[in-house]
């Protein structure tokens, strides 16, 4: 199965850590998603994140491209927990050791009140593990969010569990992926 994946684009609550909080995409964001689909692929069906950032766009882009449209709330970001619509600036006053084990080892340190990254992993990767099955021979976009993306290029290029937050992710960039049978995923 071809995965591209796209992230969604700047949203009203830029730069802070914005995980289940349901912000919409600012003029700016409309605008990097569309000028990063000018050239579609040859997508057979977009899934996308139910949140408003990533759907909104799906929505529009679905019905231009007259594909199919599937939201997959396990494809949904990292659940940051009381961070959540906090600046990493901000955090770094008030919760510096924890905030710094967190960028340190993801895997190790939750951020208070938030979603354990290995549950996040899990809940990911299921979702594509299930739109495999379903959509083995189709090439699928997928539009999703930066965490989401990290973790999928992290496993596609063997990175180790720390690196997770090192993978860095452009707003509204589009990468493709080969999943193949076994699970393995591969960077095209």
């Amino acid at each position: 199965m071809l995965i591209e994946l796209l992230r969604h684009g700047e949203t009203a609550l830029a730069g802070s850590l914005r995980g289940s909080l349901d912000d919409e995409l600012t003029a700016a964001g409309w605008q990097q998603m569309r000028e990063a689909c000018q050239n579609p692929a040859a997508w057979q069906r977009i899934v996308s994140s139910p949140l408003q950032r990533c759907a909104a766009f799906a929505s529009e882009l679905a019905e231009r491209l007259e594909l199919p449209l599937s939201l997959e709330p396990g494809l949904c970001e990292l659940h940051f927990g009381e961070w959540e619509g906090q600046y990493p600036a901000d955090l770094m006053h008030e919760h510096a050791d924890a905030l710094g084990a967190f960028w340190q080892d993801p895997y190790a340190c939750t951020p208070p009140g938030g979603e354990p990254v290995a549950a996040f992993e899990l809940r990911v990767l299921a979702s594509i593990d299930a739109l495999a099955r379903a959509y083995a021979e189709e090439r699928v976009l997928v539009i999703t969010h930066g965490g989401v993306m990290r973790l999928l290029l992290a496993q596609a290029q063997g990175l180790p569990r720390q690196q997770l937050l090192q993978v860095q992710v452009a707003l509204a960039e589009r990468i493709l992926l080969r999943r193949h049978p076994d699970g393995v995923l591969e960077r095209l």
